[in-house]
């Protein structure tokens, strides 16, 4: 099935992963920068980039958001206007002209203080600004009446962006051992599978009239890992020698707090979308190979 989408965001690590693969299956996809619609200009002014995009499109996807989760912190207004205000003005349009809507969001809306996965419907208590103006943004998109999916994901990553991923491997360069925290849970998210699972819910919203809108979960799948378990699985699968310092967040004290778990539960999205979502381990496999291609 080809598909019409709008995907506002074309530099970050979701937006190339939904270019690429939606290529890959067919579906046209208007893409639009920050020249085409800027998150941070009056809710008028993005309603009305909305409303002249072509019409018949099938859904819209909000892949663009402000994510320094340390500068949210000293920047606060930035964030709540990328983060919630633009999202609640793209929900109004979407509503207004029929479009369904993909909202992407984060583990951050959680706490990080249960031992269990988080489920699509857990109480949600964000830590800081990064947080809280994602949740936010949620909210908006779920009262404004447009037929929307709030699509939570965590810890994201590629091979060639700015990531964890890629940071570790810089610093593999110049250094034999590396410092990481090891109290921080979570499950990593290859931004390619990201973007499948995504593009897979875009078609059930566009098709399937009895999709349930809300909120759903999508991760990688697999053992649940600390940072620092995943720095050792990154330099395990390059096969560099670098010793990993295992250390408590106490010991890399940041402007914003990180929830200690934030392992998300994906079961009602594989149920409802039928589409298993790969474990980590094959996503860190492919994005090795996505920074080979890229060098």
């Amino acid at each position: 099935m080809s598909l019409r989408l709008a995907v506002i965001g074309k530099t970050g690590q979701l937006a190339r992963s939904l270019l690429r693969e939606g290529e890959n299956l067919g579906h046209q996809i208007i893409a639009l920068d920050r020249d085409a619609l800027d998150l941070t200009s009056a809710p008028n002014n993005i309603m009305a980039a909305i409303s002249a995009l072509p019409s018949g499109l099938d859904g819209l996807i909000l892949a663009a958001a402000y994510t320094d989760v340390d500068g949210a912190e000293s920047n606060p207004d930035m964030a709540y206007a990328v983060n919630s205000t633009a999202p609640a003005a793209i929900a109004r349009a979407c509503a207004k002209h029929d479009i369904p809507m993909i909202h992407i969001s984060t583990d951050y809306v959680f706490d990080g203080e249960e031992d269990q996965p988080y489920g699509p419907d857990a109480d949600t208590d964000p830590l800081g600004v990064y947080g809280a103006s994602k949740l936010d943004g949620e909210l908006a998109v779920i009262s404004s009446g447009a037929r929307a999916l709030i699509l939570r994901t965590s810890w994201v990553f590629d091979g060639v962006s700015k990531n964890f991923l890629t940071t570790m491997l810089k610093l593999s360069e110049t250094k034999d051992e590396i410092s990481v925290v090891d109290d921080q849970i979570g499950r990593p998210t290859y931004a390619g599978h990201l973007a499948l699972a995504v593009l897979k819910a875009a078609e059930g919203l566009s098709e399937e009239a009895e999709i349930e809108t809300g909120v759903y979960h999508i991760s990688g799948s697999g053992e649940e890992i600390s940072w620092a378990g995943f720095a050792k699985a990154i330099f395990k699968a390059t096969d560099a020698d670098i010793l990993v310092d295992e250390i408590p967040t106490s010991d890399y004290p940041t402007a914003a707090e990180r929830p200690a778990y934030s392992v998300l539960n994906t079961d009602s999205f594989e149920r409802t979308f039928r589409h298993p979502l790969p474990e980590w381990q094959a996503g860190l496999r492919a994005a090795l190979d996505e920074r080979d291609e890229d060098a």
